[in-house]
């Protein structure tokens, strides 16, 4: 995946994620949601046959980026533990 930075500031990032449509967005949407620091979060498709999505969080009392990092490490945990579930399952 390409990930295009279009802003950066310390309470606002927006991204383009070249090839992604909603799976990993909607993902990253909802995680970030779970976070009492973010106050927004959303993805939209520019075209609704073009292969890119673009997204948007806004934070209060975070960092941005710390936000979307924090994120990622949390659907790197649920994934390590789904994936310890499916293994256990067989």
């Amino acid at each position: 995946m390409e990930i295009e930075v279009k802003k950066s500031a310390a309470n606002e990032l927006r991204l383009v994620f070249r090839g992604e449509r909603h799976t990993f967005p909607n993902l990253l949407r909802e995680t970030l949601l779970q976070d009492s620091s973010v106050l927004f979060a959303a993805y939209s498709l520019p075209h609704p046959l073009g292969p890119d999505s673009e997204f948007i969080v806004k934070t209060k009392g975070k960092n941005a980026k710390k936000a979307v990092a924090d994120a990622l490490k949390k659907i790197e945990r649920q994934l390590a533990e789904f994936a310890r579930a499916f293994k256990a399952a067989k």
